[in-house]
């Protein structure tokens, strides 16, 4: 078995390193993109390398999350879904490391070092732009990885003068319901757009079996995933004050509840006696004043709380400290009860500035402020901790030749705790014809986060107890990328070859530690003397850890109704860190890591008459073997997927209808891996899908420059 699945890596491998992120060669030409520099550039010439994932790829896909395209549309992420976020790795590298942005603002989402995905509507989504590294001074500390931007439809499609809206519900496997609702009207120099969106799933059991106290119970009810459900509801609205000056205010509100298994038969087995809650609120005003011809002002301040709760499902002697900062475990609820975890609320402002100079040059220079502020009543000592971080950025563009590009940028940043520091960003890029060459180095500069420095998390499962601890003595991150690539963009033919070095000093990890560590509060309350009773982990700093790797990207439009495609990533990671008990540097690799990730396509359209258009996609993705610290690999895995879409009426009209069905995971690959110990894929086997859209615009269109610029008003200054 063994060589088979070798031997069909192998192949998958080959294919894709002749097949990108799936986007239809002759279109991409024409594509514009804003995320690696902070201008419009189109794809082909952007300076720093960047990959996009098109409206018509999302469309013929029909994922039904952003972790579900990000996996099956690029081979450089990985997921491990779970309750406590989405568990994302880019490069090697996680979370932590991920900027993820939407409409070019960060998310804001943390719960237990994870981002909570769900916040993204995949229904809203046009496009998403992705560049790789701490390549560009316009962000900060959260890009070592890379930047994720997903561009929504209300913020890049044409504007509708009158109103417009559209309605995708989406029913599969496992009750799995993803409804997307949306609302959009134009008066004057008023836009509006009202977004409404709602998931729910009842979630799966992989397997029955979990590995307890050395036994194995054979009948657990711990599920893979668990049911959930969440909504979001979302208002955007613009307002043309005057010909060259746009304002917004915008705000959302969200709530997620996640049910957990109960099972009084095995005490000892990863059970719990609640349930999760998360409430998400955010707001944000700015504006963009033009001040002539490709120069222009940009203001954004915005707030953002994202909070989780336990609600209680049975009586439960919980943890946390008592007003005196010492932990102890005589805190009891009782079913129907709700209790705090963690409130995190963060205020941002940042103010760019945009400016057309001499001799073929853009400047772009900004300035941002970021305060964090943690309430966890029962997981800190002093029950809140905050931080704030400013920084001020300057970006130059030259292009001294039509075939020459020159990059360069500074971002000098300042933390609270951890004084200034300076992170210069190099690029290049040469252009022959079809052919782009580019070069990158870059540094980046991240602080630990109030979480990674205070947060106390402690669980106990049975006769273990499960500790995790902040560290006030870590220090910051630093970090050199550096990459060079080669790209072919021709009228069928898109092929990129990229390597790249990830260099990190000081990179924080949650790393077991001695019994000797742990608090005296905490193992005279749970462990005795803390000679073995208590599991530890705590946050600290590797002494050096790097990430490598290398992406193949190839599409190719056979004809104008057929395209193949794919991508290949391959990646190496290593760590060091000093283990004062044996007085060495112990080598270690970086959770989650596999050497080997792939996805490969197939896509056909075809127009049968006036009303009537048919498209279908079959897709694969895999992956090599994930290394893991503890609880075992994840398996090596591969699976194939087949969506289809038939769009119904007239190709204009006011209105328009779409019916999509899928199967996935064709072949039923299910990993039954033996609970708690790590999966290769979460994928309860084959599963199949099918959602209805309806779209109503009245008016005609109207493109969303000119909407900004009035030109169809009335200049009343």
């Amino acid at each position: 078995m063994k060589a088979k699945h070798s031997i069909t890596v192998a192949l998958v491998a080959m294919w894709s390193g002749l097949a990108t992120v799936g986007q239809e060669t002759t279109d991409t030409l024409r594509e514009v993109v804003v995320t690696g520099t902070g201008t419009a550039h189109l794809l082909r010439d952007v300076p720093v390398q960047t990959e996009v994932i098109s409206r018509k790829m999302l469309d013929s896909y029909g994922g039904k999350s952003i972790e579900d395209i990000l996996g099956g549309l690029t081979a450089s992420f990985a997921f491990n879904e779970g309750d406590m976020g989405s568990q994302m790795q880019l490069g090697g590298l996680g979370n932590a490391f991920v900027l993820i942005l939407i409409d070019g603002k960060r998310i804001h989402g943390d719960v237990g070092g994870e981002n909570d995905l769900c916040l993204i509507d995949p229904h809203d989504i046009d496009h998403i732009e992705i560049v790789k590294g701490a390549q560009s001074a316009l962000y900060g500390s959260d890009a070592m990885a890379g930047v994720v931007n997903i561009i929504t439809k209300h913020a890049s499609r044409e504007a509708q003068r009158g109103f417009y809206a559209e309605n995708t519900t989406r029913y599969g496997s496992y009750n799995d319901l993803r409804q997307h609702n949306g609302v959009g009207f134009a008066v004057g120099r008023l836009n509006s757009y009202t977004n409404l969106q709602l998931q729910h799933n009842d979630g799966w059991r992989n397997t029955t079996r979990e590995y307890t106290e050395a036994m194995v119970v054979p009948d657990s009810r711990n599920k893979t995933t668990n049911r959930f459900t969440n909504w979001q509801v979302a208002e955007r609205l613009t307002y043309a004050l005057r010909r060259d000056l746009e304002l917004y205010a915008e705000g959302s509100l969200y709530r997620k509840d996640i049910c957990r298994p109960q099972d009084g038969r095995y005490p000892s087995c990863d059970v719990y006696t609640y349930d999760l809650m998360y409430r998400n609120a955010s707001a944000a005003m700015g504006g963009k004043w033009r001040l002539n011809r490709g120069d222009q002002l940009t203001l954004d301040v915005d707030w953002n709380r994202h909070a989780y709760y336990y609600n209680y499902t049975a009586t439960t002697l919980t943890d946390g400290y008592d007003p005196l900062g010492n932990f102890t475990n005589y805190f009891p609820y009782f079913a129907g009860q709700r209790n705090l975890q963690s409130d995190q609320q963060r205020v941002m402002a940042h103010l760019k500035g945009v400016f057309a100079l001499p001799a073929a040059q853009v400047l772009s220079a900004g300035a941002e402020y970021r305060y964090d502020y943690l309430d966890a009543p029962m997981r800190t000592a002093s029950g809140t901790a905050s931080d704030w971080t400013a920084a001020i950025y300057v970006q130059d563009e030259y292009t001294p030749l039509p075939w020459l590009n020159l990059t360069a940028g500074l971002r000098l940043n300042e933390n609270e705790g951890f004084g200034f520091r300076a992170t210069p960003k190099l690029s290049t890029m040469l252009a022959f014809g079809d052919f782009r060459i580019r070069a990158g180095w870059s540094q980046g500069f991240k602080t630990p986060t109030t979480k990674e420095l205070h947060y106390r998390y402690l669980h106990t499962m049975g006769s273990s107890t499960f500790y995790n601890m902040g560290n006030t003595a870590l220090k910051a991150q630093t970090s050199n990328y550096y990459s060079t690539g080669v790209e072919y963009r021709g009228r069928r033919l898109t092929a990129s070859v990229t390597a790249y070095r990830n260099r990190l000093d000081h990179m924080i990890a949650l790393v077991n530690v001695a019994p000797g560590e742990i608090p005296p509060s905490v193992t005279s309350a749970f462990g005795g003397d803390g000679s073995g009773a208590i599991i530890a982990r705590k946050y600290k700093n590797m002494e050096d850890a790097w990430t490598c790797g290398a992406d193949v990207n190839i599409s190719y439009q056979i004809a104008n109704e057929w395209t193949l495609g794919g991508n290949y990533a391959w990646l190496n990671t290593d760590a060091h860190l000093y283990d004062s008990a044996k007085e060495r540097l112990v080598k270690t690799t970086i959770d989650g890591m596999a050497h080997h990730k792939w996805n490969a396509y197939a896509s056909w359209n075809h127009r049968f008459g006036a009303k009537y258009k048919l498209g279908a996609m079959l897709t694969t993705r895999g992956s090599s073997r994930r290394f893991y610290q503890n609880n075992g690999d994840g398996r090596g895995f591969q699976l194939w997927r087949l969506s289809t879409t038939h769009d119904l009426g007239p190709s204009e009209g006011r209105f328009a209808y779409r019916l999509e069905f899928g199967v996935d995971n064709i072949l039923n690959r299910v990993d039954r891996t033996i609970h708690p110990y790590h999966l290769g894929t979460k994928s309860p086997g084959t599963t199949v899908y099918a959602a209805f859209s309806v779209r109503f615009k009245q008016g005609h269109s109207v493109k969303q420059s000119k909407i900004n610029n009035l030109n169809n008003y009335n200049d009343e200054d």
